[in-house]
Parts: C-alpha cells; sequence; structure tokens
C-alpha cells in the first residue's frame, strides 16, 4: 500500500501549530519582499514548503494570511493596563509615563516599523493593509489610553473627551520618532531615553491639563 506524502496530508497537532507559524512567517516575508498587491500565494507556499491546500486550510486567502500576519505582530501593541485607583496627580504621570514607556518600547521594535512600511507602501494598491494595521494592531493601545483618561476624569484629575486626551498624549510621546523611524534617518532608542521620553511626554501633559480649580482649591 503506497504511503500518503506528507504534503498531501493534513499536520495535526504540535505540527499544525508549528506548519502555520512557518506559513505566516513567508507571508510576511514575502509581502515584505514583493508587497502585498505582488506576492503570489504560491510564493508563500514555496517560502513555507508547504502544498497551496495546506497553506489555504491553515491559514487562508492572502487577505487572511495578512490578517494573521498584523494580528501577530499586533500582540505588541496590545498594552493593557490594569489601571489602579486615581487619586492624585503623582499616580496618573505615574501611570502614563509607564504606559507611554511600553508603548514606544513595543511599537519601535523593527518588526513592527516594518508593518508600518508596509501599509505606507501599499496604500494605493492594497490599502486593506493600513485598514486592517489600524482596526486590527493600533486599536487596543488607542482603547488602553482612552481607557486611562476616563479614569482619571472620573476621578476628578482631567477635564476634556478622553479620546482627545489620548490624542495629545499621543502627540506629546512620539514627537517626529516615529516619522524618523519609518524613513530610516534615526535609530531606535534605547531603554533609558524611551523612559525618559516617557516620563517627559506625562509631565507636559500635566502642566497642559492643570488641575481643575475646584480641586486645586481643596
Amino acid at each position: 500500500m503506497a504511503k500518503t506524502s506528507r504534503s498531501n496530508r493534513s499536520p495535526k497537532g504540535g505540527d499544525e501549530a508549528a506548519v502555520r507559524k512557518r506559513i505566516l512567517e513567508a507571508s510576511f516575508a514575502a509581502f515584505m519582499k514583493s508587497g502585498y498587491a505582488a506576492a503570489s500565494t504560491l510564493e508563500i507556499a514555496t517560502r513555507a514548503r508547504v502544498s497551496k491546500r495546506e497553506l489555504y486550510a491553515l491559514v487562508g486567502n492572502k487577505q487572511e494570511m495578512l490578517i494573521a500576519c498584523i494580528s501577530e505582530r499586533a500582540r505588541r501593541f496590545d498594552v493593557t493596563v490594569d489601571l489602579p485607583v486615581l487619586r492624585d496627580r503623582e499616580s496618573l504621570e505615574q501611570v502614563l509615563a509607564s504606559f507611554g514607556t511600553r508603548l514606544v518600547r513595543e511599537v519601535t521594535d523593527p518588526t513592527v516599523i516594518g508593518v508600518f512600511r508596509l501599509a505606507i507602501a501599499e496604500a494605493v494598491h492594497a490599502p486593506e493593509v493600513a485598514r486592517t494595521l489600524d482596526s486590527v494592531g493600533r486599536e487596543a493601545s488607542r482603547a488602553a489610553l482612552r481607557k486611562i483618561m476616563a479614569g482619571a476624569q472620573a476621578s476628578g484629575l482631567l477635564t476634556g473627551r478622553p479620546a482627545e486626551l489620548a490624542e495629545q498624549f499621543v502627540g506629546l510621546l512620539w514627537g517626529q520618532l516615529m516619522v524618523n523611524l519609518l524613513l530610516g534617518v534615526a535609530d531606535r532608542p534605547a531603554p533609558r531615553e524611551i523612559a525618559v521620553r516617557a516620563r517627559n511626554a506625562a509631565a507636559a501633559f500635566l502642566q497642559l491639563h492643570p488641575l481643575p480649580q475646584k480641586q486645586a482649591a481643596e
């Protein structure tokens, strides 16, 4: 009785997870090399050393591969917050500095910068790359920061709309750093530089939003 070749069998258990990981790594490499629009499923299957049938069975079509690739890397964006009770401005400043440090550390990872560059390069031919990055990746960190701002507002430490406050803090945190990284004219900051940047952003943000007069007088 003839043996069934490995390429015609569906991997199971740990093998399936390993093959799926290989497919996603091959997909990302192909997207980065050829661009999302130009990369073919044949190229991806060849890189991953799998059949096209395995590729579709374990991940899906090319757009599903894109979503999976970004989702894997978007975990770095998931700067979740166990928000303490914010009783004073000092604790708020510490929380913002901690959040900013984690966010800049994760987003400046070369792999994540590569995803941003891919989205920019494919903006015309494959706008779904940018849409996926925005909805799957960036929203997690934005939601976490809005939660911080809403908590500070509920504690009477800030006034304003949480979404607008969050955007303002992000602007202070990043400055020109992201643009410079995308252009390749700046190196990824060292951990100490990132921590200083986050502390400075938190301090500057609170200076722009002084304690409401009622609380300041108490």
